[in-house]
């Protein structure tokens, strides 16, 4: 989901309490906060000797004793709003960065009215030869199990 995409439906949920849903269907304790918004900028080279970038829009959410604490949408508009400065665009992807049990990143899926709270259904990322054509020997070139299984191509994270 895009930067927009994602203020929008906050925008219209100003009051719920937000909820992260990983991608087992299990949820983030409801105290759970955003620590920090953050501007990822990759610029890396793939094993076909292409250089890529890619920027994302990255939220790192974090929970302790404060079993009190709830973040609302309203809240984390009112943080996001303060990031433009540095996110400088509305088109990045947004991902959720959370520890459990080790730190790992997650595309925001969907966003979803659920009772009192407002779930943001969180996905997988994956990894992958960018360069199959190149890299790989001409036997081996075959197509990328990304491409032959529909519920894991890229953009469908949370098929």
């Amino acid at each position: 989901m895009i930067l927009s995409e994602f203020k929008k439906s906050l925008t219209q949920q100003r009051n719920r309490n937000i909820r992260f849903i990983l991608p087992t269907g299990s949820q983030v304790p409801p105290h759970a906060h955003v620590t920090e918004v953050a501007r990822m900028d990759k610029r890396f080279i793939d094993c076909g000797g292409t250089f890529r970038t890619e920027v994302t829009c990255r939220l790192q959410t974090w929970f302790a004793d404060d079993t009190d604490h709830r973040l609302t949408a309203g809240k984390l508009l009112g943080i996001l709003e303060k990031s433009a400065l540095f996110l400088e665009t509305e088109t990045l992807e947004v991902e959720v960065e959370h520890e459990a049990p080790f730190i790992s990143q997650f595309p925001i899926c969907n966003v979803e009215a659920d009772g009192e709270a407002l779930g943001l259904r969180l996905g997988l990322k994956h990894t992958a030869c960018l360069a199959e054509d190149k890299c790989l020997p001409p036997q081996l070139n075959k197509p990328s199990i990304f491409k032959t299984i529909p519920s894991l191509q890229p953009g469908k994270c949370c098929a």
